[in-house]
């Protein structure tokens, strides 16, 4: 087993821990507030959505296919307990964030994608207001596809030595 590196010497971990780190604060006061009950929901939360809401003229939001509400609970299911075991994973450099964060990428990568072919293909809206979404949308998709070639390559290396080394050991 190897010695855990300090997450300022790896500086792509050092990226994901930012993007963890602003992704749970984004879920929590914006994504998911649909999911607060008006009793508990801070009025500042229902001010930003509002806000986005007349910014981007985002019909996720006002009026969401049925696919969408799915995606949201997956976001509460899935995104919230390992984005917050990715913080603390990537930190001290756990072996098994390559298997966790390709599997996270995949599925962001996936349903941000979904998102991003649904919204392209409103008539309804000129091109300028798509771009304005694809500004909120693309980095999400760049984001999950750069993670998941990085983990897939993390994998097949770790892969491949181990491969390697039971070959060696065979030949012994």
């Amino acid at each position: 087993m190897t010695t855990p590196r300090p997450i300022l010497s790896r500086k792509r971990d050092l990226v994901y821990l930012t993007y963890f780190l602003v992704h749970v604060v984004v879920m929590f006061v914006g994504d998911l507030a649909p999911l607060y009950p008006d009793s508990i929901r801070p009025q500042f939360m229902d001010n930003m959505r509002q806000w986005y809401i007349e910014q981007y003229q985002d019909r996720f939001f006002t009026s969401p296919p049925a696919w969408f509400g799915v995606y949201m609970y997956m976001e509460a299911l899935y995104h919230v307990p390992v984005s917050f075991w990715s913080i603390g994973a990537l930190i001290r450099d756990d072996p098994k964030v390559p298997l966790h964060l390709l599997v996270y990428a995949c599925q962001t990568g996936f349903t941000t994608l979904t998102c991003i072919a649904d919204y392209l293909g409103w008539t309804d809206y000129s091109n300028e207001q798509k771009l304005a979404l694809s500004y909120l949308y693309m980095p999400y998709l760049a984001v999950s596809v750069i993670m998941g070639l990085d983990m897939f390559t993390r994998l097949s290396k770790r892969l491949s030595e181990n491969a390697n080394a039971a070959e060696a050991k065979k030949l012994q």
